[in-house]
């Protein structure tokens, strides 16, 4: 999959501290970064779409795993929601 460089401002001061305290912890911070923005595909990204984008088999594993097991989730909890 082609990769994208995301670039955001954000203050200086606060950016060195999560990253020191990080590295405390032994946390990578792109990694972690990289998380984030998954959860956000994956939270406003409809379904039908991600699952589009992952049939074309450019999509990082990771990303489909989470795709498979929110699918599962959503199906047990649309069901139940449906009964109420």
């Amino acid at each position: 999959m082609k990769q994208a460089v995301v670039t955001i401002k954000y203050d200086e001061e606060k950016l060195n501290a999560v990253k020191q305290y990080m590295g405390k912890k032994d946390a990578d911070f792109d990694a972690e970064l990289k998380e984030v923005l998954g959860k956000m595909y994956e939270k406003y990204v409809p379904q039908a779409v991600r699952e589009y984008i992952e049939s074309r088999g450019d999509v990082p594993p990771a990303i489909k795993k989470a795709n498979r097991q929110q699918g599962k989730n959503s199906v047990a909890s649309g069901s139940a929601a449906e009964n109420e």
